[in-house]
């Protein structure tokens, strides 16, 4: 049967016309469905990143549960092992961590019930108390790095590198502001 535009025109291919509109992406106040407009560029530019930095995180988690580990669990053994021999105290990791974790002290004890971390007391002041990875911590870091690269180039490569640069320096903006 002649389409619109007086040839034969194939059918519509539903499954790829859905696919093409999940990937185009929603706007936030549709996606959370907001009935109102947002007060003001800002507003909604936060609400899309806490959003979207929400997503990621769940996202994470999933890739990270298999093995074992919570991202903020995951991001500890990550510092430990930047950190080398030297190790870190609790306060030095606080202060390295992505997210903001109230009792670095508990999250510790549990990387160190399952044989992740080694903890020990050093030095003239026996108070402070190092924190280094244990091999197996670090055999799992091993075993992760692989999944772990791929998950961010799965997230985030569609984007392209320029636009990736400029995302990157406008965050570093934005936390400049919030200290």
């Amino acid at each position: 049967m002649p389409g619109p535009t007086g040839r034969r025109d194939a059918p519509l291919d539903k499954y790829r016309y859905n696919d093409y509109i999940r990937r185009m992406g929603k706007s936030i106040q549709a996606e959370i469905q907001q009935t109102k407009p947002f007060a003001s560029v800002e507003d909604e530019a936060l609400v899309a990143l806490q959003r979207t930095a929400d997503r990621l995180q769940w996202r994470f988690s999933e890739l990270l549960t298999p093995y074992g580990v919570s991202p903020t669990q995951y991001n500890a053994l990550r510092i430990l092992r930047g950190a080398g021999d030297a190790g870190r105290s609790c306060g030095e990791m606080a202060e390295r961590m992505i997210n903001h974790d109230p009792d670095i002290t508990r999250l510790v004890d549990r990387l160190e019930r399952r044989g992740l971390v080694k903890r020990s007391r050093e030095g003239r002041d026996r108070r402070v108390i190092i924190t280094r990875i244990a091999p197996a911590g670090a055999e799992l870091l091993s075993r992760l790095d692989r999944p772990v690269a791929e998950f961010n180039r799965e997230m985030l490569q569609h984007l392209g590198a320029g636009p990736l640069r400029t995302l990157i320096k406008l965050l570093e903006l934005a936390r400049e502001k919030a200290g």
